[in-house]
């Protein structure tokens, strides 16, 4: 069964329409994130899933039960609808203990003392927090008070988890502790999770579905791994890219000959296609290049390009290297400690078979193949190369 069916929900704020019929299916069990800039729609779409805002048209099924429709004006309050939310901020009663916070609202069902007492301290244990039962919100740290908020909010066994952003007020070392916090309890329950985020490693790491916003749309929805190595628009691209050094874009035109050939006119090397790609000669494209997709030597070879390192930034693990191709800037990505130097010269190859393409002026995706060429002694053959360096 599908914990989650909206059908063409749209909702509209201060007159202005925030969600425009929002179409998606949300597995049982999945982690799915929703993830976008600052304005995009997610949290409202999260706000609405919730009952805390109501949708002006379109239906919400929550586990086959119809909680929500904009055409009939049914909206099910929030109570009845079996799932937590956990707000961005912890919203921790000050003068209660870590026990009556999580316990609130066993009480409001009224149930038994007894079984109020086992079900909060398996919540906080399942949070490793049980011994700060006695403990008041002003006595602990960000991290623990947001463990304090989840316990809470798993202690009345939802269907579905919400979380709004919930670790973006903690510092950098209890972010990575509660994302593992997070996978963990996940597993452990197989709870239905919505995950909302606009930082992209935190989608890519937790989830097992990734919806991408913009503008009020869901623009592409896709396991975290195609997400990341064929985003469907240019937009989605450079989103997704940045996520840590900045992601390589160049600006590309179609050249053909009278033979019938097509190649790729990029500022670093000539890419050409395999027969069968039509493109008119001058159609604009832009070819991205992730950083961990370009790889650096310290001798020609063949495919490779001559490239200036003009900066070096060392990153513990991995090591991130500026370089200049003939004026066009590109960063790669090498795993460990470099010892590459500013003004150094080194020959990079960039990995066509990670590259993505996208035609200039709608920013849509173009399933390209590019033309292949015999290796070098002593070459992988599942390498790609440029064909034709300037």
């Amino acid at each position: 069964m599908h914990a989650i069916e909206l059908q063409g929900i749209r909702v509209s704020l201060d007159g202005k329409q925030v969600l425009n019929d929002i179409d998606l299916t949300i597995k049982q069990g999945d982690f799915m994130t929703f993830l976008g800039p600052s304005g995009c729609g997610k949290t409202t779409l999260l706000r609405t899933i919730a009952g805390l805002q109501q949708a002006e048209a379109g239906t919400i099924t929550i586990s086959g039960r119809e909680v929500a429709n904009g055409e009939t004006s049914f909206h099910m309050e929030p109570s009845k609808r079996r799932l937590s939310l956990v707000f961005q901020s912890y919203a921790l009663w000050p003068h209660m203990t870590v026990f009556d916070n999580v316990a609130f609202g066993l009480q409001v069902r009224k149930l038994g003392k007894a079984e109020i007492r086992e079900k909060v301290s398996a919540a906080l244990d399942k949070m490793r927090i049980g011994e700060l039962a006695a403990r008041y919100p002003s006595e602990l740290s960000g991290g623990q008070q947001q463990r304090v908020a989840i316990a809470r909010a798993i202690v009345t066994e939802p269907d579905i988890l919400l979380l709004d952003e919930p670790l973006s007020n903690l510092d950098a070392k209890l972010r990575v502790e509660m994302r593992a916090e997070l996978k963990r309890l996940h597993q452990e329950l197989n709870t239905t999770v919505i995950y909302v985020t606009h930082d992209q490693h935190e989608a890519m790491t937790l989830s097992t579905q990734v919806a991408v916003f913009f503008g009020g749309q869901i623009v592409q929805l896709d396991k975290p791994r195609e997400l990341y190595k064929h985003p469907k628009t240019l937009q989605i691209s450079e989103f997704i890219g940045n996520t840590g050094m900045q992601l390589n874009r160049l600006e590309v035109v179609v050249r053909t000959d009278g033979e019938g050939l097509v190649w790729l006119d990029t500022p670093v090397a000539l890419l050409p296609l395999a027969a069968g790609d039509e493109l008119e000669d001058g159609t604009e494209v832009v070819l991205t290049v992730r950083p961990e997709d370009i790889r650096l030597y310290e001798s020609a070879r063949l495919g490779s390009v001559a490239v200036s390192v003009t900066a070096v930034f060392p990153s513990g693990a991995e090591t991130y290297v500026q370089l200049d191709a003939g004026g066009q800037q590109l960063m790669a990505r090498v795993i460990g400690e470099s010892e590459y130097e500013p003004g150094a010269t080194l020959f990079a190859v960039l990995r066509e078979d990670q590259m993505n393409a996208y035609e200039k002026n709608t920013g849509i995706r173009l399933e390209l193949t590019y033309a292949r060429h015999n290796n070098e002694p002593g070459e992988s053959a599942h390498e790609d190369r440029l064909s034709y360096t300037r």
